[in-house]
C-alpha cells in the first residue's frame, strides 16, 4: 500500500484513521476503496442505530407524564437498546466449533452407500430424472396414416404434449 506521505493532507480524516487501523493489523495489501466501503458502512450503521433510538426515544416520551417528557435529547438507554436490537437480527455470530463438531460427528457416523461395481453410468432415482416422457399421443390420431392422407391438416398428425 502506499505510504501516508503519498496520500497527502487532502485525505479524509477518518479514510486516514481507517489505513493505520488496517495497518495496525497486518493488512498491508489492499485495494484503494476498502476504507471507503468501511466508512460507507460505519455511516450507514451508525445512521440507522441513531434513527432507531430516536424512535424508541419518542416512544419512551409519549408513554411518559408530561413533566417528565419535556427533554428531546436520546439517552444512553435509547442508544443501547437500538444498538442490541439490531444485533439481534443484522449480525449473526458463528455457530460456536464445539457444536459444529458434533454435528459432523452425529452425520459422519452413518457410511456412504456403496457404490456398485457396474460400469453404467449412474443415475439418480426415476422421479429426480428428467428422462421421463412428458408427450401422450392421442388414441385418435394414432391410427391415422402417417404421410398417406394429403387432405389431413398438418397439426393432426402430431402428437400433443401433455
Amino acid at each position: 500500500m502506499e505510504d501516508s506521505e503519498e496520500r497527502g493532507p487532502a485525505t479524509p480524516r477518518d479514510a486516514r484513521v481507517l489505513h493505520l487501523m488496517l495497518a495496525s493489523q497486518g493488512i498491508a495489501r489492499y485495494q484503494e476503496r476498502v476504507p471507503l466501503q468501511l466508512m460507507d458502512f460505519a455511516f450507514r450503521y451508525s445512521a440507522s442505530v441513531l434513527e432507531d433510538a430516536m424512535l424508541y426515544a419518542d416512544h419512551g416520551r409519549q408513554q411518559q407524564p408530561a413533566a417528565a417528557a419535556s427533554s428531546s435529547a436520546l439517552s444512553v438507554e435509547d442508544l443501547r437498546l437500538a444498538v442490541a436490537a439490531r444485533l439481534n437480527y443484522q449480525f449473526h455470530p458463528a455457530p460456536p466449533k464445539e457444536l459444529l463438531l458434533e454435528l459432523a460427528h452425529e452425520r459422519n457416523r452413518r457410511p456412504l452407500p456403496h457404490i456398485s461395481t457396474s460400469s453404467a453410468i449412474r443415475l439418480p432415482p426415476e422421479k429426480y430424472c428428467l428422462t421421463a416422457k412428458d408427450w401422450v399421443i392421442d388414441e385418435e390420431l394414432a391410427d391415422l396414416p402417417d404421410d398417406d392422407d394429403e387432405d389431413a391438416p398438418p397439426d393432426s398428425k402430431r402428437a400433443r404434449s401433455s
